[in-house]
């Protein structure tokens, strides 16, 4: 069985995904980065290695966006990101779950953090935020271990590190791109 890099997208409508970003640069400027940025991941993180399978939101858009096409997809259950995760993780073996925020993250990225996974010791891509551009571990996980979590903000990767009864490996840090500084530091860097 291949591992599985699960990729949470959302349909790139106008006005529903990268709203953060919108409020600086506009929703059709925030429109076109965020289809650039799930674009680039997707030519970027596709391997034969593992299984890329996209969690969509909302749901209705299965099979509806031509650069998911040809990979498989299944809806998002709603509330926080706690159930969403539960979900990802409810699988046996090696799973790694990235949102489209990140769009340096490169393949190495992702070889890299499934050869560190092992039983009982999950693996971080620590954001400057606080919080995660990845999170991996060998499943399944209980549901549990997602509850009580501080999403969005600077405590959300200390908070569930904390969940967790055992050591963690980190990957580099990188720049969540929600927002105008963080693309331009994003672009400047030379990584979108």
């Amino acid at each position: 069985m291949k591992p599985q890099l699960v990729i949470f997208v959302k349909a790139p409508l106008m006005g529903k995904a990268k709203t953060r970003l919108a409020a600086d640069i506009g929703f059709v400027h925030a429109q076109r980065i965020y289809k650039a940025m799930t674009a680039r991941l997707l030519r970027n993180l596709v391997s034969d290695k593992w299984d890329t399978i996209l969690a969509v939101t909302p749901g209705h858009w299965l099979g509806n966006i031509p650069i998911w096409d040809g990979l498989p997809q299944y809806k998002q259950v709603s509330g926080s990101l706690s159930p969403r995760l539960a979900q990802a993780f409810s699988a046996k073996g090696k799973t790694i779950v990235i949102g489209s925020d990140c769009p340096q993250v490169t393949r190495a990225d992702i070889n890299t953090a499934f050869k560190a996974i092992r039983p009982n010791v999950p693996v971080f891509g620590p954001a400057e935020d606080g919080g995660f551009w990845l999170i991996g571990a060998l499943g399944p996980l209980a549901p549990s271990v997602f509850d009580n979590i501080r999403w969005s903000t600077e405590n959300t990767l200390s908070d569930i590190k904390k969940r967790l009864p055992c050591a963690s490996t980190s990957l580099r840090t990188l720049q969540d791109v929600d927002d105008l500084k963080a693309l331009q530091e994003v672009q400047m860097s030379g990584q979108f």
